[in-house]
């Protein structure tokens, strides 16, 4: 038998390694206390109103208490248990739901303008520039860069291929040492802009069948996009550094030049790793690029709104703004 034929040895692991460990009838330390409390609250209801109220009403204001811990318990949502949701959904409903793009806060109305609902708050991006060599600079401090990779067809491969492929993939993050984000988008694909060339070239073609099998293949791209909805997959590696985040210099004097050279080091360090994930990459078969700023700035506008078409870059200080009307 090929050695590329036999099936590698396999362990199952669960996808969330930290998961918590469960202590009593498979539920975890935090459903048992909630559920202890609900039902500490339900007897301490009975032995209050036991004997001066009657059993509907007393199963009225017990059942729910009962049933709410039981959910709080059990239920999840999106990969969330509810207690945690409901944690997390505070916060949220506290913040407000407008943002604009203003440096400093939003100050409220006179005194004699009756104003409806909440003000906008100032919106605060996560990256508040961008480097010529695409390092990206976090509002909350620290460098990043994004590394754009392609994918392999995994599910062709033989075991033996398999195990190698993922024997090299988990050495790439057993060796990273910082946080790294991947992020995979399925995002549409239009195809007019392989078929236009082909319509172009076709005349050019030097036989009469390679023409007609030219336009025939630009007809067959059109009409494959107009009929499906086409989707392509894009590998998004965010790769940072945050050694500069938390790192002050007791000297106001020079703040701003230990913040810069932080920025330039922070930059460095984010880049080598992204050329060393590249590298690692390249062993899997994987072409992976590091982004520059002009494409660093497509994807994050993109990522921002998928559904919309790019803005028009931003004029320069120095820059005269002008409008041009077509009629």
């Amino acid at each position: 038998m090929n050695r590329h034929d036999t099936p590698p040895l396999s362990a199952k692991i669960p996808a969330d390694v930290d998961r918590p460990d469960k202590i009593l009838y498979g539920m975890t330390a935090r459903q048992l206390s909630i559920l202890a409390g609900s039902g500490a609250v339900a007897m301490a209801i009975v032995l209050a109103g036991g004997d001066r109220l009657p059993l509907p009403l007393l199963a009225a204001l017990v059942l729910p208490v009962v049933a709410g811990g039981a959910v709080l318990t059990v239920a999840h949502r999106d990969g969330l248990s509810l207690d945690r949701l409901a944690v997390a959904a505070l916060p949220h409903a506290r913040r407000p739901r407008t943002r604009v793009s203003a440096g400093e806060p939003v100050q409220g109305p006179p005194s004699w303008c009756r104003m409806r609902g909440r003000l906008p708050a100032p919106l605060r991006l996560p990256v508040r520039a961008v480097r010529e060599d695409g390092a990206m600079e976090l509002a909350e401090g620290g460098t990043a860069v994004i590394v754009r990779a392609g994918t392999v067809a995994f599910g062709l491969r033989t075991p033996g291929e398999q195990a190698g492929l993922v024997a090299v993939f988990g050495r790439w993050l057993n060796s990273l040492d910082a946080p790294v984000q991947i992020l995979v988008q399925a995002r549409p694909v239009d195809l007019s802009g392989l078929a236009g060339p082909i319509l172009e070239a076709a005349p050019t073609l030097p036989d009469p069948d390679l023409e007609q099998a030219a336009r025939d293949h630009a007809d067959f791209l059109n009409e494959l996009g107009a009929r499906h909805d086409l989707l392509i997959r894009q590998v998004l590696i965010v790769i940072s550094d945050t050694t500069q985040q938390h790192q002050t210099d007791p000297r106001p004097w020079s703040k701003s030049r230990k913040r810069s050279a932080g920025r330039d080091a922070g930059a460095a360090v984010a880049l080598r790793r992204a050329d060393e994930a590249v590298r690692s990459l390249s062993a899997l078969g994987v072409t992976a690029e590091v982004l520059d700023a002009a494409i660093c700035t497509a994807v994050l506008a993109e990522s921002l709104s998928p559904a919309e078409p790019r803005p028009v870059d931003n004029a320069g200080p120095d820059e005269v703004i002008t409008a041009k009307e077509e009629l």
